[in-house]
């Protein structure tokens, strides 16, 4: 079964950084692309990042390209998404997905099937 954990959320001020960690359990990520996905009240969920099994195969949204690097560490089963000169409006839940796939999918919620339960992010000062 598909378990999914996150965790490095917290409050951060502007211009400060954050790392996430996404634990898998019960697969193994080498088959399984990745996907950080993130919601703020009263907005849908949408993509922020993703990572096929080829690591070099990576979406950023352009609203965090240049600020945010997801990175996968498949020996400890682990995805990260590192995330920089973070502004209030990174404020959000963030997710993680997997799908067993070799291809890279779209960066949408209907591209992955297995989810974790979410880490809060709260960029303010």
């Amino acid at each position: 079964q598909v378990h999914l954990v996150e965790s490095g959320g917290g409050l951060v001020q502007p211009g400060g950084s954050l790392r996430l960690s996404c634990a898998a359990s019960g697969f193994t990520l080498d088959d399984y692309a990745i996907g950080w996905f993130r919601q703020a009240p009263g907005k849908e969920r949408e993509g922020v990042s993703c990572i096929a099994t080829n690591e070099d195969a990576q979406y950023y949204a352009d609203s965090v390209r240049g600020r945010f690097t997801i990175s996968r560490d498949n020996a400890k089963n682990t995805v990260y998404l590192q995330m920089s000169s973070l502004k209030p409006e990174d404020t959000a839940v963030y997710s993680c997905a997997a799908t067993r796939t070799h291809l890279a999918p779209p960066c949408t919620v209907a591209g992955f099937d297995s989810w974790g339960q979410g880490t809060q992010v709260t960029v303010s000062s």
